[in-house]
């Protein structure tokens, strides 16, 4: 158990940071998608079942899925090279470890640390699922509904609009105007109109 959980980690946090820091967006995008594979293989560690496979299905699945077909979709050719260590790079980490010791002084200041341990629930991913599909099913199409007018959306912005140049040439009815490149055995200047 002990050494499952050490190779989650390990795994879970060297593709965090390899999302964090690969120049390719696809490797990003992948490593992405391991870090999420391996914070749902946590909670089935964990005994939540319902929750692990909501992680694969909406993360791994779905939100990944999304990221690589935006990525693909608004790629920009004239991407900048930039390095990869910059100096908010200190800030940030100063500012995560900053956030990370008050959870901590809040967790270990905290009653509920100090609390007897409760008796396992066995709540089951087919209790769940009948709770959604006769209490909740309202709410549940409610969101359905919404996240489909989202991804709509989110292709109806993604569609590719034309450039400045090309959309001024068909606004102008003109072909883009193209340099003469004169001919080898020609002097320059002597081109013929």
């Amino acid at each position: 158990m002990v050494t499952t959980f050490v190779i989650l980690t390990i795994v879970t946090l060297v593709s965090a940071i390899a999302a964090m820091s690969l120049r390719n967006l696809v490797h990003c995008a992948l490593c992405l998608v391991l870090t999420f594979a391996g914070l749902a293989a946590f909670y089935l560690q964990l005994n939540a079942q319902f929750v692990g496979f909501a992680q694969i299905l909406v993360y791994v699945g779905a939100v990944a899925i999304l990221i690589v077909f935006a990525m693909l979709l608004t790629r920009n050719a004239d991407s900048t090279r930039q390095p990869i260590l910059s100096p908010s790079w200190g800030v940030g980490i100063a500012g995560a470890l900053l956030v990370f010791g008050a959870i901590v002084l809040s967790i270990l200041s905290s009653t509920m640390v100090h609390r007897p341990a409760l008796s396992e629930t066995q709540v089951t991913v087919l209790a769940i699922g009948e709770q959604l599909m006769t209490n909740y099913v309202l709410p549940l199409e409610v969101i359905a509904l919404l996240l489909t007018a989202a991804m709509i959306g989110a292709v109806i912005i993604a569609l590719h609009e034309p450039t400045s140049e090309s959309s001024a040439v068909q606004n102008q009815g003109l072909e883009p105007s193209v340099p003469s490149v004169p001919n080898p055995g020609q002097v320059p200047g002597t081109e013929h109109h």
